[in-house]
């Protein structure tokens, strides 16, 4: 028993030695971008390939567009997802220039799904989720993403989706892999 509580408080230290090694690394890269100065080849040069580009047409289907779905514009997604807690949505606008960078997993963000919202929609604004669980007996599937409440509390929110993949409710709890402290 002793060593299974061992194992697990070293893979719990593990995963937040990564976490921390990645959230140390992107307020640096933000410091270095300038909204309406930092070109998209700034960008890419702190941040690299985003795991996907979402055009204007979109982002205009998700609560409070903003700039994401001005005509032009285009939203880089830079998933920090399973290890990390955060997610980032950078918008280039019509102009090749940095309009917005949003962390996106956070509670006023998750306020915003609502029942009966698509997934694409819920994608659009949370990115790409951390786990993907099927459950065919119930005919739902789960979304998760990990996320940090202040002050430093590792949470994981969650999506329920009906068989059309459709909002059916939502939750957030404490990630007990990173919290477990060894408990």
């Amino acid at each position: 028993m002793r060593l299974k509580t061992l194992t697990h408080t070293r893979a719990a230290m593990g995963l937040l030695s990564i976490v921390l090694g990645l959230a140390a690394c992107d307020p640096q890269r933000i410091a270095e971008l300038e909204e309406g100065v930092a070109t998209e080849a700034d960008v890419r040069a702190r941040f690299g390939e985003p795991e996907k580009v979402w055009e204007a047409l979109d982002m205009a289907t998700t609560p409070m567009p903003g700039a994401a779905a001005q005509p032009g514009a285009r939203t880089f997604e830079y998933n920090r997802q399973p290890a990390g807690m955060a997610n980032y949505m950078i918008t280039i606008g019509p102009d090749g220039r940095m309009s917005a960078l949003r962390q996106v997993l956070s509670p006023q963000n998750f306020s915003k799904v609502l029942p009966g919202m698509p997934m694409e929609q819920v994608r659009k604004m949370l990115g790409k989720p951390m786990k993907v669980t099927p459950y065919a007996l119930k005919q739902q599937t789960h979304y998760d993403w990990r996320y940090l409440s202040p002050p430093n509390t590792a949470m994981v929110f969650t999506v329920v989706f009906d068989q059309n993949l459709s909002v059916v409710s939502t939750a957030s709890v404490e990630d007990q892999t990173a919290n477990s402290n060894g408990r």
